[in-house]
Order: C-alpha cells, then structure tokens, then sequence
C-alpha cells in the first residue's frame, strides 16, 4: 500500500509534532519485516497507540478501526472521521451480528495485499492500564493466513493520553517490538479454538513480558462495561483481585 494521505499525516501534518512532543522511544524495530504481510499485535491503553505505532514503524499499516472513529458526532469526530478514512483504515461494526466474520474476513484481506496488520488483541482499550484477555480473532486470522505475529507493546500511551482526552500530553512514549510467533506452531493443539486459544494465551504472555503490565484473566469489554453500568469491579476483576497475574 502506498496512500499519499497517509505520508502527508506522518511526515508533515502530525508526525513531527508528535516526535518533539513525545519523543517516542522504538525498540526492537530491526525485526519487522521490510516486506510481506505480518500482523503487529499490540496491547492497548489509548486511542493514539494507532498514532504512535505506524509513526515509529518504516513500513505503513492497516488496522482494523471501529466504526464509531469514523462516525462521532462533532468536531473530534469529524478530525476522526478525516484521519481513519484518509489512512486506509478499515471501519469495523463489533455491534453487528456478522462483527467477529466481517473482522476476519477484512484482516485477511489486508494481508493477502502483503500488507502489515496492526490488531489489537484484547479487542478494546484497557479501562485501567492492565492487560486484559485477548480474543481469538487476531489468532484465527493467523492461523488462516500462516503469516507470523509481532508482539508489540505500547508504553506509557494511556498516561498521554487517558480515556476522554483528544489532546496528548507532553510525556514520553515508547514501543517496543517483541520475536514473532509463528501459526505454524499452534495447528496440533486440538480443535479450531483450542489452536486459536493457545496462540491467543502465548501472544498474551508476550505482551506481558514486554510490557510489564498486570495480567487479567478476563475480557476487557465485560470490565469496561460494568463499571460504564455503575456496578464496578466484575467479582474478581478488581485491582488485586483473584483474577490477576503478575508478572512472572
């Protein structure tokens, strides 16, 4: 992929800014491949982890966006709505019936373009800087691809720019780039979940390593929605709750 936009945004509109401001650190970067798909698989704590990460890596990315970055109301939606549409990312309905097919199936084919695939594996941003579970959509589309999985961790991104706010803070940030995990590997552990499951797990443990988070062993969506209904903490869930793994 070569879109002009999306050179424009990381090399003259926004880029330059967000290097002086944030002074992003990159780690690990040698091991991206310089061509052929890949899938980037990163850990997330803020909207602008999708700024930070394609401004760091040489080579331009597709991730998969939710639907509503491109229909917010008001002027930050419109911003939104301008970036996501002009970078060629690839707007997702999760509230749809078809969401986890439609994710699947636009994944793969980024990939079969040869394009780098950025993918969040916990399906949403973290409520409270822990690493939650990953869903099994990103393994699933490995696994129908064969091409290999780069841990990626962002670091210090939800201090720049937490839940509600548009404009970052001037701290620094850093990615980090992890050995990749090969699909290959995980085709003999039972059935089509189990296979997914167990690369799914390994990539979560990666990321943990890289990043130094909590590990919960629950699905970021369910937390964020319970706490959004007033009702806190699922039982377990909880800063020090049962369901935490430090780590190792």
């Amino acid at each position: 992929m070569n879109n002009p936009w999306y050179k424009f945004f990381k090399f003259v509109l926004i880029g330059p800014f967000l290097r002086v401001w944030n002074r992003p650190t990159y780690v690990g970067g040698e091991k991206v491949p310089e061509q052929g798909a890949a899938i980037m698989a990163s850990n997330h704590l803020a909207v602008m982890d999708s700024f930070y990460f394609p401004l760091v890596v040489p080579r331009q990315m597709t991730f998969l966006a939710k639907k509503e970055y491109f229909t917010s109301p008001g002027l930050v939606g419109r911003i939104q709505k301008f970036f996501f549409a002009n970078t060629g990312q690839v707007p997702i309905d999760r509230k749809s019936g078809d969401a986890a097919q439609d994710a699947l199936d636009a994944g793969i084919a980024v990939l079969e373009r040869g394009d780098l695939l950025g993918m969040y594996p916990e399906g949403t941003r973290s409520a409270d800087g822990r690493l939650y579970r990953g869903k099994t959509g990103l393994a699933r589309v490995a696994l129908r691809t064969g091409v290999p999985v780069y841990p990626v961790a962002m670091k210090g991104t939800g201090e720049v720019n937490p839940i509600g706010s548009w404009f970052p803070r001037p701290r620094k940030v850093g990615v980090e780039i992890g050995d990749p995990l090969d699909p290959a590997d995980y085709r003999d552990r039972g059935d089509e979940y189990a296979n997914a499951r167990a690369l799914t797990d390994d990539l979560m443990a990666a990321l943990q390593k890289l990043s130094g988070q909590t590990y919960v062993d629950a699905y970021s969506a369910d937390v964020k929605a319970s706490l959004a209904a007033g009702d806190g903490y699922p039982e377990g869930t909880e800063p020090g709750g049962r369901l935490e793994r430090p780590l190792a």
